[in-house]
């Protein structure tokens, strides 16, 4: 975990680390999705055994080839999506007459072709239709394998069932996930309106009232300056302490405002270093009692440039936070340790970024230890609770 020579929130790193979380998906998904094709294993053996003519070699080639391009596009892209009639309909029907027709054609070896078609049923379609789909291929591999004097239920029929309903199962799993995903930024969007909402209130509150006098006097002043101008100056007078109340008033919310929370960046942190597919342990509640605003806040500026640091520049796989009171000799300190398992750059000293959340912790009585840790970087930053505090926090 490198400084940062920048102090940042934790939108950039959001932002970055869903276009990471994007690819490490897609990864997934074509791993997850090429291990079955271990099951072509017999159909691919067959056609280079030679045991049929060029013309059966042939068709079977391609028709293995049509296949599996089908397969591949109806489960790689329809896959958690929500259901399209058309588009899966048709994949299916194609799946659905290769499979009995190479298998019927070219022996019990192409039979493992009714696992895919069963798998695509279960990932694609609702699971009512799944519920029958599923059987069906089972039922046509039955019927297939009459041809060529199979007239027993084996593992391989069984196989092609379990698969299929498991895949239902996995498919409404990656929707829900998908819909889960969706409700957040819905969540967190409406968070924001409310948000919005709050300030407009706010300021309507503080500034409306302000504003309606100051602009009743500046009308009264501009009657009585011709004929009185010490009332006149008396009604400038009471404009200019209004006017410097407001701007208190507005000064005190703003800071209001800018002041992080501890809370809130602990839950960002979990999200933000996650969605950068970093690993993350983070306390959920924590116990504020006792620790006073100035020095709150400073331990979330702190936190927030740790995170920063460890998604932009460490590399990490795993992030630990933890936050922990401790008695020492100046009296009992709130600790906000931050541990990664990165690289921790290559500069040494503390750049922009710690350089400030050192000043700004020594306002609040704290201090700031960030270095290399025996597995990669860690950041402390600690602030007194309680009567010490209020000491710390003067200076």
């Amino acid at each position: 975990m490198a400084e940062d020579p920048k102090a940042a929130g934790p939108g950039p790193e959001a932002r970055s680390g869903q276009g990471r979380l994007g690819r490490r998906e897609l990864l997934v998904k074509v791993l997850w999705i090429g291990v079955w094709l271990v099951f072509l294993n017999s159909p691919v053996r067959d056609l280079l055994a030679g045991g049929h003519t060029r013309g059966g070699t042939v068709a079977g080639a391609v028709g293995l080839t049509a296949f599996v391009a089908a397969y591949l596009i109806l489960v790689f892209r329809e896959m958690g999506r929500p259901f399209a009639p058309r588009a899966v309909a048709s994949l299916l029907t194609v799946l659905a007459v290769l499979a009995p027709a190479l298998a019927y054609g070219l022996g019990t070896e192409w039979s493992g072709l009714f696992v895919y078609l069963s798998v695509a049923c279960g990932a694609t379609l609702p699971p009512r239709l799944a519920c029958w789909a599923i059987p069906g291929s089972a039922l046509m591999m039955y019927l297939v394998g009459l041809r060529w004097g199979v007239y027993t239920i084996d593992e391989d029929l069984l196989l092609v069932v379990l698969i299929g309903f498991a895949m239902v199962g996995v498919g409404q799993l990656v929707r829900t996930t998908i819909e889960l995903r969706k409700a957040r930024a819905t969540v967190a969007q409406l968070a924001a309106n409310e948000e919005r909402l709050r300030l407009a209130r706010d300021l309507h509150d503080l500034l409306g009232h302000s504003l309606s006098l100051i602009t009743l006097k500046s009308e009264l002043a501009g009657r009585m300056l011709p004929e009185h101008p010490d009332k006149a100056a008396r009604q400038v007078a009471d404009i200019e302490q209004v006017s410097r109340q407001a701007l208190v008033d507005v000064r005190e919310a703003v800071t209001g405002y800018r002041r992080p929370r501890l809370a809130v960046e602990l839950a960002g942190t979990l999200v933000a270093l996650t969605a950068a597919g970093v690993a993350a342990e983070v306390p959920a509640e924590p116990d504020l009692a006792g620790v006073p605003e100035e020095a709150e806040s400073a331990l979330a500026w702190a936190l927030r440039e740790a995170v920063t640091n460890v998604v932009r520049h460490s590399g990490a796989d795993r992030c630990t936070v933890r936050l922990t009171r401790r008695q020492t000799l100046d009296g009992p300190v709130l600790e906000l340790a931050v541990e990664d398992d990165g690289s921790g750059g290559g500069g040494g000293g503390f750049g922009n970024g710690l350089t400030g959340l050192t000043e700004r912790l020594e306002k609040a009585g704290g201090t700031l230890e960030a270095g290399r840790a025996r597995h990669g970087f860690r950041l402390v930053a600690r602030v007194p609770v309680g009567p010490a505090a209020d000491i710390g926090s003067g200076a």
